[in-house]
């Protein structure tokens, strides 16, 4: 007779455990609940949640279709993008075992090689803000633009502008491919136009490296980091459920989604901690790293 007994860790497939871990972190990476992705990528919630678990026997179209919503290839999903080329596998060769300092120089040294990215001096004229929401990207860099006497603008406003159309509207016409799409050229655009400026820049702006590549090249960035707490409470206080809107487990989705991003938004050139400062504490502090 067949057991009712639930699968333990050691009753699991590797390869299906470590594939439905990327799953998850790929869903955080892009702030999608599980409900959301199962529902743009057409498929059962509780297939979604089998593979997230590590014991769905996901097929082949399966994984394309949530490849599709995570706009990701199947090698990455996988884990195997590194073996797709003998030139791949010989500079993965190169990178194995290197420190997190080693890395940054590689990433640094690829990017002269095949990006143009600025000098420094016009790199330190634009200041890109990342972080998520509630950390005080658009106060904060409101009151900076101000006292820099130079253009604040926000990037998601830009996004709008170029697509012609709000945010919620592009994903729900278009979807999320689209969105990176839309934001990658808002923010060339931005880039061409603004020598001097202070950028606030949506949170999920990480999840895609090319776009997150050309931000660090051309701005001087800056983590606003906060306490997950203080993300959703200022959220809240500006009058916006959304986080709470039919979500019971909002405050573990906003943990895994700061989980997921952090080692991102660390890249940045500056990391500074809003958490339990006032605004004009937190300006404060802020425009006297900056201006180092």
């Amino acid at each position: 007779m067949p057991s009712n007994r639930l699968p333990t860790d050691t009753d699991k497939d590797p390869f299906l455990a470590t594939l439905g871990e990327r799953v998850k972190l790929l869903r955080a990476r892009r702030g999608l609940t599980r409900k959301t992705l199962a529902k743009l990528a057409e498929l059962s919630e509780r297939h979604v949640a089998n593979v997230e678990s590590g014991v769905g026997n996901a097929s082949i179209q399966f994984l394309r279709q949530l490849c599709s919503v995570l706009n990701c290839s199947l090698a990455e999903m996988t884990g195997d993008e590194t073996a797709s080329s003998p030139d791949w596998l010989m500079i993965r060769e190169i990178l194995r075992g290197r420190s997190d300092e080693e890395l940054v120089k590689a990433r640094a040294a690829l990017g002269e090689l095949f990006d143009s990215p600025a000098s420094e001096v016009s790199r330190r004229q634009r200041i890109a803000l990342i972080g998520l929401r509630g950390a005080g990207k658009s106060s904060l860099g409101r009151l900076l633009a101000e006292q820099l006497n130079c253009p604040f603008i926000e990037l998601s406003s830009q996004i709008e502008l170029l697509a012609g159309c709000s945010i919620a509207e592009i994903h729900a016409l278009y979807g999320q491919t689209a969105y990176r799409r839309y934001e990658q050229r808002a923010l060339e655009e931005v880039i061409r136009l603004h020598t001097h400026a202070v950028i606030a820049t949506p949170g999920g702006i990480v999840s895609e490296p090319a776009t997150f590549n050309f931000l660090l090249s051309h701005c001087y960035t800056v983590w606003l980091k906060a306490a997950p707490e203080e993300h959703m409470s200022r959220v809240l206080a500006q009058g916006d459920r959304r986080p709470m809107s039919g979500n019971r487990e909002a405050m573990e989705d906003l943990k895994r989604i700061l989980e997921s991003r952090a080692q991102f938004y660390s890249k940045a050139d500056k990391t500074f901690d809003t958490s339990d400062m006032s605004a004009e504490q937190a300006f404060s502090r802020l425009f006297e790293q900056v201006s180092r």
